[in-house]
């Protein structure tokens, strides 16, 4: 577990790697300036991590993107995927730099994920806890992650926690149902800032 200091550095990293790749969008390795910046000892572990921004006060979201697995260490991985979420989330366009003083930070640091299975299927249901688990749904090469923080935003149980991951892949929503796709959980250390470049917090996702 992270202590609460190594939660808000994470989420500063995060938004100097934003500022700086506002600043330098031609600089495509985000995480080579911080490379040799002092940061305590857990930034040098390889981590799974994935940075939010979002609109400050309402909390809409306005770019996701991480690594699933821990193939960075945590000072290269949260610069490369701060970056990622403000300038290549296809889902919305490149973050301007007039935006940020409206945006929100959050930081999400990954256990392992683990391969989930049940007989009959429909008991994955009962294996996964929804305000605990992050959940990646795998299918013939497509490929979903929701962070577990998503299914409280919306209300969701694990059934439909378990569709909109399907989804969220492209696959039908009760892919989940098939033993074909492979589900797998983990769970998130998750720090936000309460206001833009404000004070940081841990965030309860139970």
């Amino acid at each position: 577990m992270l202590a609460e200091s190594d939660g808000a550095e994470a989420v500063r990293l995060a938004r100097s790697a934003v500022e700086s790749s506002l600043a330098r969008p031609e600089r495509r390795d985000a995480a080579a300036e911080f490379r040799t910046v002092p940061l305590p000892a857990v930034f040098d572990e390889p981590r799974g991590v994935f940075v939010t921004l979002r609109r400050h006060p309402n909390g809409d979201l306005r770019g996701c993107i991480g690594f699933p697995s821990a193939v960075f260490p945590l000072r290269a991985a949260i610069p490369r995927a701060a970056r990622s979420a403000a300038l290549d989330d296809p889902r919305f366009p490149p973050v301007r730099a007039v935006e940020l003083n409206s945006l929100r930070l959050e930081v999400s640091i990954l256990t392992v994920p683990e391969v989930i299975d049940a007989t009959p299927r429909r008991e994955l249901v009962r294996k996964v806890t929804v305000g605990r688990d992050g959940l990646i749904v795998d299918r013939s090469g497509a490929s979903g992650l929701l962070l577990p923080q998503v299914p409280k935003e919306f209300g969701w149980d694990a059934a439909e926690f378990l569709s909109a991951t399907c989804e969220k892949a492209g696959l039908d929503p009760e892919a989940w149902l098939s033993p074909a796709t492979t589900v797998r959980r983990f769970e998130a250390e998750v720090f936000e800032e309460l206001s833009p470049g404000g004070a940081v917090r841990r965030e309860t996702l139970d």
